[in-house]
């Protein structure tokens, strides 16, 4: 049976009001770590070291967002009375901004991480650090449509895709640790186990948004 849609409650207008907006609002910010991701994406895959330029700025207008978010959820808390489920919905949204800004976060390492790796030829795991990319940005862009659609089993269904990026994550991790003959410095091995870690984390924070917003329409945790 379909779990019952979460809506605010009907009797309060003006905090149904408040915590639409504050959805709005969470939805404004995981676009922007959209943004930061495929930016960071372009910077490391194509060497596009002008898109990992934008990267510190849309850093700060995510973080902003975070630290206002955060902000609205404690004030409806302590301030407008919400019910149960009002406030099972408040927390997930403070848990969940928590993991936009850490994808966000780590958008801007692999930016940097582009960078510094640009000197370098590319290596020949580039290719499938790319598709793990891909993965873990579907899976972001699926976390972010579930919380707009309070969709419980879309929100479920991330947990099966973080499979692909953690086998991803231990096949390149493997090649990295076990290259043998390595001409010259070791420092573009240690950016790209650096740049899959990023990723391998990435995918959690954006299946855990997924779980949250599961908790958003059902009160169960995973």
């Amino acid at each position: 049976m379909k779990a019952p849609v979460y809506s605010p409650n009907p009797e309060n207008p003006q905090l149904a009001r408040a915590i639409r907006r504050l959805e709005r609002d969470v939805l404004r910010m995981g676009a922007l770590v959209e943004q930061s991701f495929r930016l960071s994406h372009q910077a490391l895959f194509s060497r596009n070291l002008t898109a990992a330029e934008e990267l510190p700025r849309l850093d700060k207008k995510i973080d902003r967002f975070y630290r206002q978010i955060e902000s609205d959820c404690t004030s409806i808390m302590t301030l407008q009375a919400p019910s149960a489920q009002d406030l099972r919905c408040l927390s997930a949204f403070m848990q969940l901004v928590r993991d936009l800004e850490r994808i966000g976060d780590y958008a801007k390492d692999l930016a940097d991480i582009a960078v510094k790796i640009f000197p370098y030829p590319p290596h020949p795991s580039l290719p499938e650090i790319a598709v793990m990319a891909h993965h873990a940005q579907a899976m972001l862009a699926t976390s972010l449509v579930a919380l707009a659609d309070l969709d419980e089993a879309g929100g479920r269904s991330i947990k099966h895709l973080d499979d692909a990026v953690d086998n991803a994550y231990d096949r390149v991790y493997q090649t990295l640790a076990q290259q043998r003959d390595v001409q010259g410095v070791v420092e573009p091995i240690i950016l790209l186990a650096l740049a899959i870690r990023c990723l391998e984390r990435m995918a959690d924070h954006a299946t855990n948004i997924g779980q949250r917003v599961a908790y958003i329409v059902t009160g169960q945790r995973s």
